[in-house]
């Protein structure tokens, strides 16, 4: 695989994408970044002192731009302490972390970021409802489908919001796998076989 190659991983909650992402990386022998990149983008921002929590408080309330969609590089540097100001920091430390090597980057619409990149290759991760569910139970700490569905579904507003474009359309990626069958490990091959066939 051509050794300046940057994936990109979504994923609908429930799916194991997380997991699929860190055998990825594993097998790259690359680094992972995910909430790393919410730290080191509040750390831009001026606000490191807050808690993890508040961090993802901040970075999951979308806040009302324009009726008209702006794309972030529209706003340079000066945001603010505001969910924008964290999106486009956050998507100046996915760039520099691609420019900086091959890497594997979890989730933070680093696709929509990297669209453009010749060496980013995006991916989206889903299963069944069933393997969801159950995955809820034994690896979520109990949550039902419909907990899963509603973290879902705050990924889509964010998504959508900011890139206007629509979260888990397969023409937004390069590769859609599902994980319902399978194991993680031999999907990972597979998507390293594939990238070596088209990259």
């Amino acid at each position: 695989m051509n050794k300046n190659v940057v994936i990109t991983v979504s994923r609908q909650y429930g799916c194991g994408g997380r997991e699929l992402a860190t055998i990825l990386a594993k097998k790259l022998n690359v680094n992972l970044y995910d909430k790393q990149i919410i730290h080191l983008a509040a750390a831009k921002l001026g606000i490191d002192d807050l808690s993890e929590e508040d961090l993802k408080e901040l970075e999951n309330t979308v806040q009302p731009m324009t009726l008209t969609y702006v794309p972030f590089h529209s706003f340079g540097n000066h945001a603010g302490e505001s969910s924008r100001g964290m999106f486009i920091a956050e998507a100046g430390v996915i760039r520099k972390l691609a420019e900086d090597g091959p890497c594997v980057i979890l989730g933070r619409s680093a696709d929509y970021v990297l669209e453009d990149e010749p060496n980013h290759f995006s991916i989206f991760v889903c299963a069944n409802d069933a393997y969801r569910e159950q995955r809820g139970k034994d690896v979520y700490d109990g949550k039902t489908l419909k907990e899963l569905n509603q973290e879902n579904e705050k990924r889509a507003r964010y998504y959508n919001y900011y890139t206007g474009k629509k979260w888990g359309d397969p023409a937004n990626y390069d590769l859609v796998v599902n994980t319902s069958s399978g194991s993680l490990d031999e999907i990972a091959d597979a998507i390293i076989e594939y990238i070596n066939t088209v990259k």
